[in-house]
């Protein structure tokens, strides 16, 4: 006999504009205990020290959170100049310094402009990125040396803010797996220093914005107005309604007939105003790929 769940079924996201000094773990538990839910998670991590937009997914809307884990990301930052931490921001205890040149905003511009389009970043050792099965920071932790291979990813662009001193404040718009972090230490050499960062925040991911986004004090005054349906995570996937009957088939794990001139690899199917799955497009019939046990299919006769 099976155990028994702990909790109740919620379903639904929650934006919470997550405070500095948490984990994201610790906000998605904190979210879960809230509404006492069965099962919750977020869709994709943000430093300890950094702030902002992260959508924690509840229930049937965790099935749903790997189509943000890609989605494109923007973030403020704050690099300081001169200083370089273990980790690349101001959790970190400094590993180098170096003098900071007089600089321009040409010059900032300039050193933006080598680090924008598909570009090679290794990955900062204090991360979750795994190798051999271990997170990255584990051999940190240990004292352990590994070697860390670059890799491509996509940034979008890169404009900076402000320059005061050895402050710098920069808005990047890039796309999955960029350390943001990894990149205010490129842009510190690109400007003939080192630097580390003392704050990020997330502004978008995929969509969400973190003007729609709560703190948990205000999540914990109002939880319940504070539940937005799953398929806020799903913007960008086109939508196709079934009817009853296609509806049972598609919940049943089989596929439908496809006639439509929509080319997208993937779609959200919706009944009666509720997601059904996510299905995939396969020569000319439209498959089930991710089920959500949400909506009400009455069973053939």
């Amino acid at each position: 006999m099976g155990r028994k769940k702990r909790g109740r079924p919620v379903h639904g996201v929650v934006l919470v504009d997550k405070p500095a000094g948490m984990t994201s773990n610790a906000v998605v538990q904190r979210v879960r205990r809230l509404f006492n839910a069965q099962k919750a998670g977020h869709t994709g991590t943000l430093d300890p020290f950094a702030t902002g937009l992260l959508p924690v997914c509840l229930g049937e809307a965790t099935k749903a959170s790997a189509f943000q884990l890609d989605a494109d990301k923007t973030y403020e930052a704050s690099l300081k100049l001169g200083v370089r931490t273990d980790t690349g921001d101001s959790d970190g205890s400094p590993v180098e310094t170096a003098p900071v040149p007089a600089l321009t905003m040409a010059q900032v511009v300039d050193a933006c402009r080598t680090l924008t389009g598909e570009i090679w970043q290794t990955p900062p050792l204090y991360s979750a990125l795994k190798k051999d099965g271990r997170p990255l920071y584990d051999y940190a932790r240990a004292g352990e040396t590994v070697a860390v291979e670059p890799r491509r990813v996509v940034v979008h662009a890169l404009e900076p803010l402000a320059l005061e001193g050895d402050r710098l404040r920069f808005r990047v718009h890039c796309g999955k797996g960029t350390y943001v972090r990894a990149l205010g230490e490129d842009l510190a050499r690109a400007l003939g220093t080192v630097g580390h960062l003392v704050e990020l925040r997330r502004l978008e991911t995929g969509g969400l914005s973190v003007d729609d986004a709560l703190t948990l004090e205000a999540i914990e005054q109002a939880p319940d107005a504070a539940l937005r349906p799953l398929e806020i995570l799903l913007p960008h996937l086109p939508r196709h309604d079934a009817d009853e009957a296609a509806a049972r088939q598609l919940s049943h794990g089989n596929p439908i007939p496809w006639t439509s001139a929509e080319s997208a690899p993937a779609v959200l199917v919706m009944h009666d105003g509720v997601p059904l799955c996510i299905g995939e497009v396969r020569q000319g019939r439209l498959w089930p790929k991710r089920r959500f046990n949400l909506a009400t299919i009455t069973e053939a006769s």
